[in-house]
């Protein structure tokens, strides 16, 4: 069984020896690093393999709010906090899940097990390197279909399946939207909401807050329009 990589970001010592005890009773998860600020996590990430995050909300000199909008390609993450109004805004970014103090292990096991496990439903990634792959083979319907990357018009997170639209076909497989962010090739194509990934190429028109794609109209999230409207205008 492959492990999870894990890193604790929190600046409480309480709260971080509970979470070491339960990774620890979780044959799947490995301990990598423990943080007592977003500083800290940064140069983790820069060093080591972290597949998952159980990041604290609440710390000194960067918040984890603060912390995952500055990560491009951050890893997956959980958050763990006190404060149950945050919920909503992490969700917003993306999380698997929102743990609240003081945290029980049943409610720990329940919000790892939405860490995307291997299936018979999801990608191959092939062996040459991210800015060269010419395609992808994605797993559906007991079948592996290789999709052409000029073909790929958007791609949409549902949960925990994907739909790929492309020039012919609609594909659903299992996997998730942030999966994709980190395969699919930065020059040509773009996360435009938490939902939405798509394909730079294929865009017809676009406003503020909204971008067509081939005659489909796809909404732009608030928090990627900045980032996306520069891209669409050229000035990235």
């Amino acid at each position: 069984m492959q492990k999870i990589h894990c890193v604790i970001a929190d600046d409480e010592q309480l709260s971080r020896d509970i979470l070491k005890t339960y990774i620890g009773k979780t044959p799947r998860l490995q301990l990598s690093a423990e943080c007592k600020n977003g500083m800290e996590v940064f140069d983790i990430l820069k060093s080591q393999r972290v597949d998952l995050l159980f990041l604290d909300i609440q710390m000194p000199l960067l918040t984890g709010i603060e912390l995952l909008k500055t990560m491009q390609h951050p890893p997956k993450v959980i958050l763990v906090t006190a404060y149950r109004e945050f919920a909503l805004e992490g969700y917003e970014l993306n999380v698997l899940d929102y743990l609240l103090k003081p945290v029980s292990f049943t409610r720990f096991l329940k919000a790892v097990d939405k860490y995307p496990a291997q299936s018979p439903d999801s990608v191959d990634i092939p062996a040459n390197t991210k800015d060269s792959v010419p395609f992808i083979d994605v797993r559906s319907e007991k079948k592996t279909i290789r999709i052409l990357l000029p073909d790929i018009i958007s791609l949409e997170g549902m949960k925990d399946y994907v739909r790929i639209q492309t020039l012919t076909a609609s594909i659903i497989t299992h996997q998730t939207l942030q999966f994709f962010e980190d395969l699919l090739p930065e020059d040509q194509f773009i996360r435009v909401h938490r939902s939405y990934i798509i394909s730079l190429g294929k865009v017809t028109a676009f406003t503020p807050t909204l971008v067509e794609v081939k005659g489909k109209e796809i909404p732009i999230g608030a928090f990627y329009q900045q980032q996306v409207i520069m891209r669409l205008e050229g000035r990235t």
